[in-house]
C-alpha cells in the first residue's frame, strides 16, 4: 500500500506495477497474475471444462443461464462488439444506434465497415439516452430491427438508464443490443428486469481479469436463426457457438492465460460477495475521489447523479501552468497512471475506479495528485 504520509514514495502494488486508474487493462491482484502461469493444452479435456464452466459463471452473472448462450471471443472488447453486430443482424436489418460518446460512434463505424444500415439517436456527450425521443424513433420508423446502446459510456463516464431503454425496445417489439464493457460485472444487469437480445462484455475491466478475451451473452432462439450473417469467420458468433456445442472447444486458438486469469478473476468476484459489494467499493473509490480532486480545485465533467462508479472525466483546469502530459508523467512516476481525456466537446482527462483498488489507493493518489501538482508551480487551480 502507498504510504498516506509520504506522498514522494512510489506507489507500486503488490507485484511492483504501477496502479493503473484507467477504464481497462486495469490493476489485477497477485492471485489472477499467478494463474496464468500454466499451460493447458487448448484441446485438453481441462481446458474444455475451464471454458465450460467461465462461461456458465459468465451465464450466472446476468440471470441468463436458462435462456441465453455465453459465447466467448479472441480479442478485445470491441473484437466482442463487432461479433455481436455482425452475427446479430444482417444487411436486411437496421440500427438504431443511441450515442453519446465515443464508444457509441465506434458501433456505428463498425457498422459502416459491415455495410450494415445504421441510423444514429445522439445526443450530447454529458446528457444520458433520453428514452421518449427514443421512443418516438421507434414509432416514428417501423423498419428499424435492432436498438444498440452503451450501457456505461467511459469517453465521460456516464450511465445511461438501460432498464428503461430495454422496457422501451421491448415494448415497441425491437431487439436490444447492449455494450456492457464497462459495466459486466458490476453495475446491474439481469435478465429478469432488462430485457435484451445480445450483450457484448470482456474479460477485464469490473470483472478484473486480464484483456485478450471478450465475449457475448446472447438469446438462444436469436443465436440459432443468426446462421450466415456474419461477415467474418473468426467473428461469427454462430459458428463459434455451434463449434463449441460439438466438443467444448474454440474453434481457433484460445487466449488461454486470458481465460485462466478470468476464471480467477470470477472466484474473486464472489469471494468479494458478487457485483452488488464490488459495486459498493467502486462506488466508494468514485466518491472518495471526486471529493478529493474538488478539494484540489479540479471540476468533474459530470453531475453526481449521473455518474457512473467506473471512470470520472475531469475538466483540464485553466490555471496557464497546468500541462496534461507533463501532469501525467509525473503522477506516472509517482506510481498512479491515469488516461488522457476522450470527449469532443471539452479538455478533459480521466481516472478510472475499477479494479483492484480500495480506499488506500485512492487516497494515495489524491495525495500524489497534490504534490505533483506543487512540483509544477500550482499552488491554487
Amino acid at each position: 500500500m502507498v504510504s498516506k504520509t509520504d506522498p514522494d514514495d512510489i506507489a507500486k502494488s503488490p507485484t511492483g506495477d504501477a496502479y493503473l486508474l484507467t477504464p481497462g487493462p486495469l490493476t489485477t491482484s497477485e492471485t489472477v497474475k499467478q494463474a496464468m502461469l500454466h499451460d493447458y493444452g487448448s484441446r485438453d479435456g481441462s481446458f474444455v471444462n475451464l471454458t465450460r464452466d467461465v462461461c456458465a459463471q459468465l451465464l450466472d452473472i446476468a440471470d441468463a443461464r436458462e435462456s441465453c448462450d455465453c459465447v466467448p471471443i479472441q480479442g478485445s472488447g470491441t473484437f466482442a462488439v463487432e461479433a455481436m453486430l455482425a452475427t446479430m443482424f444482417s444487411q436486411k436489418g437496421k440500427l438504431l444506434n443511441l450515442v453519446n460518446g465515443a464508444y457509441g460512434h465506434r458501433i456505428t463505424e463498425i457498422c459502416e465497415y459491415l455495410g450494415r444500415e445504421c441510423v444514429v439517436l445522439e445526443f450530447a456527450e454529458d446528457v444520458p439516452v433520453d428514452v421518449e425521443k427514443l421512443e418516438q424513433a421507434l414509432i416514428d420508423d417501423e423498419s428499424i430491427s435492432h436498438v444498440s446502446v452503451i450501457y456505461c459510456e467511459t469517453s465521460s463516464g456516464i450511465l445511461n438508464p438501460l432498464e428503461k431503454i430495454a422496457e422501451a425496445v421491448n415494448r415497441y417489439g425491437r431487439a436490444l443490443l447492449i455494450d456492457a464493457m464497462s459495466s459486466f460485472g458490476a453495475l446491474p444487469l439481469s435478465t429478469r428486469n432488462i430485457p435484451f437480445t445480445a450483450l457484448a462484455a470482456s474479460s477485464n475491466k469490473c470483472l478484473q481479469g486480464v484483456p485478450g478475451m471478450g465475449f457475448c451473452i446472447v438469446k438462444k432462439e436469436a443465436l440459432q436463426s443468426s446462421a450466415g450473417n456474419a461477415h467474418s469467420l473468426s467473428l461469427d458468433l454462430h459458428k463459434q457457438a455451434e463449434a463449441m456445442s460439438k466438443n467444448g472447444q474454440w474453434r481457433f486458438t484460445p487466449p488461454v492465460h486470458c481465460l485462466l486469469a478470468l476464471a480467477q478473476a470470477l472466484t474473486e468476484l464472489d469471494e468479494e460477495g458478487g457485483i452488488v459489494t464490488r459495486e459498493q467499493r467502486y462506488r466508494s473509490n468514485c466518491q472518495i475521489l471526486r471529493d478529493g480532486m474538488r478539494e484540489l480545485g479540479f471540476r468533474p465533467l459530470l453531475p453526481d447523479e449521473l455518474q457512473a462508479p467506473i471512470i470520472v472525466t475531469f475538466h483540464i483546469p485553466e490555471n496557464p501552468g497546468f500541462e496534461f502530459q507533463q501532469f501525467y508523467d509525473r503522477l506516472s512516476a509517482r506510481g498512479y497512471v491515469i488516461y488522457p481525456g476522450k470527449i469532443t466537446n471539452a479538455d478533459t482527462f480521466r481516472i478510472g475506479c475499477i479494479g483492484d483498488l480500495g480506499s488506500n489507493e485512492m487516497h494515495g493518489a489524491l495525495l500524489a495528485i497534490k504534490a505533483t501538482l506543487k512540483d509544477m508551480g500550482i499552488e491554487n487551480l
